[in-house]
């Protein structure tokens, strides 16, 4: 056996077993996200967070936000390139929304 442990099955990228050499293609998955190492200036780095934090964006959603931006101003964004993905909880189940007091809260009317 070799140092580097056992080698059992193929992995891909991330480390996974993936399946053997006579298996069958596996079913298509759902893409997932690309990983990838980004070395910034510090500076560079604390004017991105900044800009992120302006716009209520983490600074990897905010890289993401700016290189799909100049690929489009480019016109090299990808046909097939979905949108950026949704940030935050799942939305909740459809149904009434209930508050402390047990009372549904008044929709906010238009502002004056």
């Amino acid at each position: 056996m070799s140092e580097g442990g056992s080698q059992d099955a193929p992995r891909d990228a991330s480390g996974a077993a993936g399946p053997a050499d006579g298996d069958q293609a596996p079913k298509r998955r759902a893409q997932r996200r690309k990983q990838m190492l980004l070395r910034l200036d510090p500076l560079v780095h604390d004017a991105l967070a900044r800009w992120a934090d302006d716009e209520l964006r983490s600074a990897n959603a905010q890289v993401e936000f700016l290189l799909r931006k100049a690929l489009a101003d480019a016109g090299r964004l990808p046909k097939g390139a979905g949108g950026l993905p949704r940030r935050g909880r799942p939305p909740k189940a459809a149904g009434p929304r209930e508050t402390a007091g047990g009372e549904e809260p008044e929709p906010p009317g238009p502002e004056e």
